[in-house]
């Protein structure tokens, strides 16, 4: 069971002679402002990495000297099974989750008790605050556990690699239907809807994050999710995307035009966000530093956007006065796993670099074999930027002015990878085409 390979993993960082114990909390259903309309439920990460159960309101102890596994369940009565469905019995969850000691939720402060530990961590200050209320005098500790099932998490086993492997089978499929089947005259919501069935005809019910569906000049919002825009003939569309499988995330962009054909502006910014994420996904090894990927493809954009003739200058100064930033202001990529954006990104004591578009990059640290991660470079025409950058006259002297106003409800491109960091190099987990030709047949042959 992967969850017990998890907490031995997990165990593995703490003294094996320590009379502690690992207190972990469950989610519980939540529901939409005080109301009784439920959010679809979707398990705590760091609770379903090392417990195994998506289920609500459910505790867990983990013995760290015995490595004994405790689970607690909620004590359900017929009220739940009239509205929420079968109550599983006893030996359907000592089956399903292999817990050392199976108790109900009502029994906790109990075994805490009678295990007498010197100290008990907790995740989160929330958690430790609960476990406190139980008892004054526990001694509890929230550092050590949430830095230690970061690391943890950092580095997939292979049973966590083949679940995203097959999220992002299916990803694949559901990104290349929607291709096929854009047309314009649609709207945005038609082609998430497109999107989600192919999701889950396949099986995946989960959304992974809210997902992006945007034409035309929504591609340039970084996180649109309104999805009520009609797409027309030209435009381009973004769609950046994603299900869970058992938990685990696919997160995939591809941008194309809505008629399917690139025109010559589409085609020669669209190339050089490709050629960026091409070149990026070379770089990709072990001791290699995001920092220094986002300023490779930072610099491979600003060469592009030269060579088009919409900057102009000398590459290194206009690194120095981060022209890259009006035109690509988010960070290169994240880790990929239980969550989109996953943890680990930021070691203890690592900071962000405070400079414009960096300071969002989600992961600053070496990657080592077994992370997962995207790379996702991006050209963006931003009138919030650009329209200031074209009166400041330090960055204005690197702008062509006469194109970029031309330009500004061009929208943007995003092209998105998902990567396994392996020994000597990475596996590509995403499958949509990306080159402009493969995707001008498949949009024309739909």
């Amino acid at each position: 069971m992967s969850a017990k390979l998890h907490r031995e993993k997990l165990l593995s960082l703490f003294d094996e002679n320590q009379e502690g114990i690992i207190y972990l909390k469950g989610a519980e259903i939540m529901y939409r402002y005080g109301t009784d309309y439920e959010i679809p439920f979707r398990q705590e990460s760091n609770f379903w990495y090392l417990t195994g159960v998506n289920e609500p309101d459910y505790h867990a102890l983990i013995n760290i000297k015995t490595t004994e596994f405790h689970l607690f369940t909620p004590a359900r009565d017929a009220q739940y099974a009239v509205w929420h469905g079968r109550i599983k019995p006893d030996s359907e969850i000592m089956e399903l989750y292999e817990p050392d000691k199976l108790y109900r939720d009502h029994e906790l402060l109990t075994v805490l008790n009678q295990f007498s530990p010197e100290v008990i961590y907790c995740l989160n200050e929330e958690q430790a605050e609960y476990v406190e209320d139980l008892n004054r005098d526990f001694t509890v500790e929230t550092e050590a556990l949430i830095d230690a099932i970061t690391y943890c998490r950092c580095i997939k086993t292979e049973s966590e690699l083949d679940k995203m492997r097959e999220a992002a089978r299916i990803n694949n499929l559901a990104h290349i239907e929607v291709m096929k089947a854009l047309k314009p005259g649609m709207y945005e919501f038609e082609t998430k809807a497109i999107f989600d069935y192919h999701q889950k005809k396949n099986g995946l019910l989960q959304h992974a994050y809210s997902g992006i569906h945007a034409g035309g000049v929504n591609s340039a919002i970084l996180h649109y999710t309104e999805n009520n825009r009609l797409i027309n003939d030209g435009d381009l569309y973004l769609i950046d995307a994603g299900y869970e499988y058992q938990g685990y995330a696919s997160d995939v962009t591809r941008t194309y035009p809505s008629n399917g054909r690139f025109t010559g502006d589409q085609t020669a910014i669209y190339q050089i966000v490709l050629n960026t994420l091409n070149r990026s996904i070379e770089m990709v090894k072990p001791g290699i530093r995001m920092e220094e990927l986002h300023l490779a493809a930072c610099r491979i954009i600003l060469q592009g956007l030269k060579d088009i003739g919409i900057v102009m200058g000398n590459i290194d100064e206009m690194m120095e006065n981060n022209i890259f930033a009006l035109f690509f202001p988010h960070g290169l990529g994240h880790f990929l796993g239980l969550d989109t954006h996953d943890v680990g990104g930021y070691p203890k004591g690592v900071d962000r670099i405070d400079r414009p578009g960096i300071r969002f990059l989600r992961v600053r640290r070496e990657l080592l074999p077994g992370m997962v991660i995207t790379i996702e470079p991006g050209i963006y025409f931003i009138p919030a930027l650009l329209k200031p950058a074209l009166e400041n006259s330090e960055q204005a002297r690197f702008l062509n002015a006469g194109k970029i106003e031309k330009l500004l409800d061009f929208g943007g491109i995003r092209i998105e990878d998902n990567l396994v960091i392996t020994e000597d190099g990475c596996e590509n987990l995403t499958d949509v085409p990306k080159e402009i030709k493969e995707i001008e047949k498949v949009m024309q042959n739909k």
